[in-house]
C-alpha cells in the first residue's frame, strides 16, 4: 500500500477525493456539476480537480456549492478515447489523467474518478499506483440492480482485461467478496461463478478448473459459492457476487444498459399512445418513477478498479451530473471504509495460503517421485 495515504484532509476534516475533469464525453462541464450535486449531498467530501485551469475555474466559480470544496491542478493535455493505452503511458505525464492519479499515488487524495479512456487508465493506473502483491490481472467490479434484499450484486470483471485463467477467476472472487462486504455489509457472500449452463460438465477448462479452486477458497475465504450461474442468474437473488472474464462482463453490461434503455423508452411510447394511456402513466406516475429510478444505469455508475494499490472509479465516458455524482459518492464510500486497505490485506493472506498449498504440492510430488 501507499505509506503516507492519509484519507482525512485534517484542515478541512474531509475525505478529498481525485477528479479527472476531462475524460467524459460531454466534457468538464458535466463533471463540475456533478461534483456540486456530490457536495451539496455530503459535507464530508472535497476535490482536487484536474484539467486546462482556465476552462476549469470559470466552471467552478459558477457552482456556489463547490465554494471552499475545489483545488484545481492545472493539467495541459487530455487522454482522448481514441489515444491507445501505450502511447498515454509513453507521454501522458502531462495529462489531467495522469495528475488525478498521481494525487492518489503521492497520498494526497483517498481515490481518483475519471470519465476517460477506460484501457489508459487501466495502463496509468497499474504504472502510477502498481498492483497489489498477488494480484496477475486487476478487475473492474460494477454495481448490478438485482433481486437480492441488498438491491445490487457485484459483478467482476467487466472490461480490465478480455482473458482471465482459473487463478485470476479465484482472486476476482476473493476481491469481489472484498468489496461487496465493504460497500454492502454483507458478512457472508455468495458467489456464483458465469457459465453457459449450471451443470458442473459444462463450459471451457478453465472455467472447470476455477470451479475447484473457488470452491476449495470458499470456508478458508468466509463465503459460499453457489457454482456455475447463467446469465439470468446475473440480476437475480442466487448469488451476491458474479465472477467472469471481462470479454463476457463488458458485454453483459453494454446488454444490460442497452436493455434498460428500451424498457424506458417503450414505456414512455406505450403510455404516450392515447389519452387513455396518458391518464393511465398520470396515474401510475409514483410507480413509474420508482421502476425508472431502480432500473437508471446512471445511479449505479461507476467501475471500481480491484487488485491496484488504491482506489480507482472508472465512471461511464456519457455519464450526466447524476453519473458522475453516483462514481464520486462510490469513491467516497469505499474511502471511508479503508476499502482499499482491507482488500490489500484479504489478496496478502489469500496469497499466503496459495503459497503454501503450492509448495505442499511440490513436496508432496518430490517426495512421490523419491
Amino acid at each position: 500500500m501507499n505509506a503516507g495515504i492519509d484519507q482525512n484532509d485534517k484542515t478541512a476534516g474531509r475525505i478529498t477525493i481525485s477528479v479527472d475533469a476531462m475524460g467524459g464525453d460531454a466534457g468538464p462541464a458535466v463533471v463540475v456539476a456533478g461534483l456540486e450535486k456530490s457536495a451539496k449531498k455530503n459535507p464530508a467530501i472535497g476535490f482536487i480537480l484536474h484539467g486546462p485551469k482556465e476552462q476549469l475555474a470559470p466552471l467552478v466559480a459558477k457552482r456556489r456549492g463547490l465554494k471552499d470544496r475545489v483545488e484545481i491542478r492545472d493539467a495541459r493535455d487530455v487522454v482522448t478515447m481514441e489515444d491507445k493505452p501505450s502511447q498515454v503511458m509513453r507521454n501522458g505525464k502531462t495529462t489531467s489523467m495522469w495528475s488525478a492519479l498521481d494525487a492518489v499515488k503521492k497520498g494526497e487524495a483517498a481515490g481518483a474518478v475519471s470519465c476517460g479512456n477506460t484501457g489508459a487508465l487501466m495502463a496509468l493506473s497499474m504504472l502510477r499506483l502498481r498492483k497489489l502483491p498477488g494480484v496477475d490481472r486487476p478487475a473492474i467490479a460494477i454495481l448490478w440492480p438485482s433481486l437480492n434484499p441488498q438491491g445490487f450484486n457485484v459483478m467482476l470483471d467487466v472490461g480490465a482485461d478480455i482473458r482471465a485463467d482459473a487463478k485470476d477467476l479465484l482472486q476476482y472472487a476473493l476481491m469481489g467478496t472484498s468489496y461487496i462486504r465493504n460497500s454492502m455489509d454483507i458478512a457472508r457472500p455468495r458467489v456464483g461463478l458465469l457459465n453457459v449452463g449450471t451443470e458442473e460438465h459444462k463450459g471451457r477448462a478453465e472455467l472447470k478448473e476455477a470451479h475447484a479452486l473457488i470452491s476449495d477458497f470458499a470456508p478458508q475465504a468466509n463465503f459460499d459459492f453457489v457454482g456455475f450461474v447463467e446469465g439470468s442468474d446475473i440480476p437475480g437473488d442466487v448469488a451476491d457476487v458474479i465472477v467472469t472474464d471481462g470479454f463476457t462482463g463488458n458485454v453483459a453490461i453494454k446488454t444490460g444498459e442497452g436493455t434498460a434503455s428500451l424498457i424506458r423508452t417503450a414505456l414512455r411510447e406505450s403510455f404516450q399512445y392515447s389519452l387513455l394511456s396518458k391518464l393511465a402513466a398520470l396515474l401510475a406516475y409514483t410507480s413509474l418513477s420508482r421502476l425508472s429510478k431502480r432500473i437508471d444505469p446512471r445511479r449505479v455508475n461507476g467501475g471500481v478498479f480491484l487488485g491496484l494499490n488504491g482506489t480507482v472509479v472508472k465512471s461511464h465516458g456519457g455519464a450526466d451530473a447524476l453519473g458522475v455524482s453516483a462514481a464520486v459518492k462510490l469513491a467516497f464510500c469505499l474511502a471511508e471504509h479503508g476499502f482499499a486497505e482491507k482488500l490489500a490485506a484479504r489478496v496478502a493472506s489469500v496469497s499466503e495460503l496459495t503459497q503454501s498449498e503450492e509448495a505442499d504440492a511440490e513436496s508432496a510430488a518430490e517426495i512421490s517421485r523419491d
